[in-house]
């Protein structure tokens, strides 16, 4: 049996799961719109069928103060329960269980009806809470008991109340956010009475055949969080008063410590998870960066939880689940924990998808429906970057008859930078899926081919889609072409080194992975993805050690300072690296919601200096001539990295046209802006859905 404790039955109440892995809950916009539920029940309705033992669902509000923002998800008023029951149903009607999730967010919403325990603003929102009275505190408890009952009523099989992450369960177990002086504040006894008489109320109103999970959290990350002790103290209490599990959250939203970003090890926090377990009467679920069946299974077989919960590795695959069952993990669309187009499109209000599956909750929009055998088609596809390889298996998957060209020895195109890049070695997983698609679904791989107009006229192709990319700007300054100059690619390549001291030209996403290459520690390179050692399991080591992740970012493994955290030290400079953009402001606007500040932050801990409103003026012997505020000056630098954007490569264009041949552009050559991966996969999946 492939992954025995992974794939073994979990009985949890009165249910017995399948197996050991709970999709965990993400808040995806489809929630918040009754108009919108058919859609997630078909998203959940596919991951049960791909094999998930419990589904969580996003966070349901008990009332309008626990909205995440005006309208979003509520479970308050019987209106509400039908569409509640397309989801329950749906997850049922493929074997699986489903539980709701309970989120009241407390000082956290985005909206002007916050309470919370005392009335102190989150530093990362401008909303100010009301502190909660006796009778409101009551009413509270109330609102979820009763949400329980109405999602019972819908169907599902149990509820999870959120207590984690810095929402409002969270808020009254931390001194860091309660300040009360009242039967609600102060011990831990006050402190966790709130939660403790939550789920005293919904057990007594569900009955016993309802599950019950509670959302634990098992390190703050933020100073006067709580203690392990208080943790461990109150997971007992916790399932005495009616929890059947404790899922585990680590770090809220107002951390400054990275939790799910791809500069997080696999599976770093379930020393957390083991302590928990070690005190705890009812199975404990351990999270975050678990993202293949290795590394599931090695929690588990260490005895470090119960169960595995993944949330977004499940928006990337939907059978992630069947798949390690049938001993394809090397088929697994594997998530590189990236969040561009997940957490950050929810943070910027639009419903979540997933850069590696643009199918994810878009299920009912986007499908790859196979053609009629007299109607697939002979295509070519020219590049086998993101864009390309994605178009080439979608087609392939509805039953075209596809040939894929690349230039280079190996697939990938610019994306095989980015695993270069420390933080983002997880990209090779992506390289690694796509060529195990490619093989097993008969796509013609022509590696080391260039695509001419006349090889392909030749092969009389129905249509030829151009995914050739980008190739890297070079920008009008006087010198560009002097030996200390580089290209990104050039670097990111290994084809040429950098100097002791470097300066970077251009901070965009690309300007910012040059940097953490010039300053982070030197990773093994990955194995090639047709290599026998390019296995997930082998995979898995690549990341940076634990040890080094806690040191860079202040975390205390022995948890005895209240929250876990502990003194950052500052990594060993190596080069003296300058960071460099012409618009003025602070550099790193364009990243990511979730993962820029992660990055800013990195470069600053390693000394990188970084200026924007910079003039570049010419580059000679004695290195990058600049005028900025401070006025002329030349940064006296061994290399100058060129980061300053991209052309769209579409050389092949005008004479596929002469020759009257079908050519479709998608990804980099239609659209060279910031190296866009989401954008380029989802071009080519759709473009493909199309044809």
């Amino acid at each position: 049996m492939h992954y025995p404790h992974l794939l073994s039955p979990l009985r949890a109440g009165h249910l017995t799961l399948r197996n050991r892995v709970v999709m965990g809950s993400m808040h995806t916009g489809l929630e918040d719109r009754a108009s919108d539920y058919g859609k997630l029940a078909e998203y959940f309705r596919v991951r049960a069928r791909g094999g998930v033992g419990l589904i969580i669902t996003g966070g349901i509000a008990p009332n309008r103060s626990g909205w995440v923002k005006p309208f979003a998800g509520k479970l308050s008023r019987r209106g509400e329960v039908a569409r509640h029951r397309l989801v329950a149903d749906a997850v049922h009607g493929e074997g699986g269980a489903a539980c709701m999730q309970i989120l009241h967010t407390g000082r956290y919403g985005y909206h002007p009806l916050l309470v919370a325990p005392s009335a102190i603003r989150a530093p990362i929102n401008r909303f100010k809470p009301r502190a909660l009275s006796e009778s409101g505190i009551r009413s509270q408890i109330a609102d979820f008991a009763a949400c329980a009952v109405l999602a019972q009523d819908a169907g599902y099989d149990g509820v999870e109340v959120m207590g984690s992450e810095g929402y409002l369960i969270n808020q009254f177990l931390s001194v860091r956010t309660n300040q009360r002086d009242d039967d609600w504040g102060g011990s831990l006894e006050n402190r966790a009475r709130f939660a403790l008489e939550i789920l005293r109320a919904v057990r007594q109103r569900t009955g016993p055949n309802f599950l019950l999970v509670f959302r634990l959290s098992g390190l703050d990350l933020v100073e006067h969080g709580i203690t392990i002790e208080d943790t461990c103290a109150l997971a007992p209490q916790l399932a005495a008063a009616g929890a059947n599990m404790l899922n585990t959250g680590i770090g809220w939203h107002e951390a400054r410590v990275p939790t799910i970003a791809g500069v997080v090890p696999r599976a770093a926090f379930s020393f957390v998870t083991r302590r928990i377990k070690a005190v705890s009467p009812v199975p404990v679920i351990a999270s975050n960066r678990i993202n293949m069946p290795a590394v599931a299974e090695a929690v588990l077989a260490n005895g470090d939880a119960d169960a595995v919960s993944m949330a977004r590795p499940l928006l990337a695959d939907p059978d992630w689940v069947n798949k390690a069952a049938a001993g394809r993990a090397r088929n697994i669309n594997t998530c590189i924990a990236c969040n561009q187009a997940c957490l950050d499109k929810v943070f910027r209000n639009e419903k979540a998808t997933c850069l590696v599956n643009p199918l994810a909750a878009r299920e009912t929009e986007l499908r790859l429906t196979a053609v009629e055998p007299r109607a697939a088609r002979r295509i070519a596809v020219v590049g086998a970057g993101p864009a390309g390889m994605a178009c080439a298996v979608a087609l392939a998957q509805r039953g075209h008859a596809v040939t894929l060209y690349e230039r280079e020895a190996e697939v990938g195109g610019q994306f095989r930078y980015a695993r270069e890049v420390p933080g983002k070695e997880e990209f090779f997983e992506t390289l690694r899926y796509f060529s195990a698609q490619i093989a097993d679904l008969g796509v013609q791989l022509r590696l080391r081919t260039s695509a001419t107009a006349d090889l392909l006229a030749a092969e009389k192709f129905s249509a030829v889609v151009l995914a050739t990319g980008v190739r890297a700007r070079q920008p009008a300054i006087p010198g560009i072409e002097h030996p200390r100059v580089i290209t990104y690619p050039q670097l990111l390549a290994r084809e040429r080194q950098a100097g002791a001291s470097v300066a970077v030209v251009g901070a965009g996403g690309i300007g910012f992975d040059v940097a953490t290459f010039l300053t982070g520690e030197a990773q093994p390179r990955p194995p090639l993805p047709d290599s026998p050692q390019a296995t997930p399991e082998a995979a898995s080591l690549l990341p940076a050690a634990h040890d080094e992740f806690w040191r860079e970012w202040g975390v205390d493994t022995s948890i005895r300072q209240p929250g876990g955290l502990s003194s950052p030290q500052q990594p060993a400079q190596g080069r003296k690296v300058f960071l460099l953009q012409r618009k003025a402001g602070r550099l790193g606007a364009g990243l990511g919601a979730t993962t820029g500040w992660i990055h800013r932050r990195s470069l600053l801990q390693r000394g990188v200096v970084m200026r924007g409103g910079v003039s570049y003026e010419r580059i000679d012997d004695a290195g990058l001539h600049i005028t900025s505020e401070a006025g002329a000056e030349c940064l006296a630098v061994d290399s100058i990295v060129i980061c300053a954007g991209q052309e769209s490569v579409t050389d092949l264009q005008p004479q596929l046209a002469a020759r009257t041949i079908e050519c479709h552009l998608i990804g980099g050559a239609q659209l060279a802006t910031e190296l866009d991966a989401e954008r380029a996969i989802r071009h080519g999946t759709e473009l493909a859905a199309r044809l």
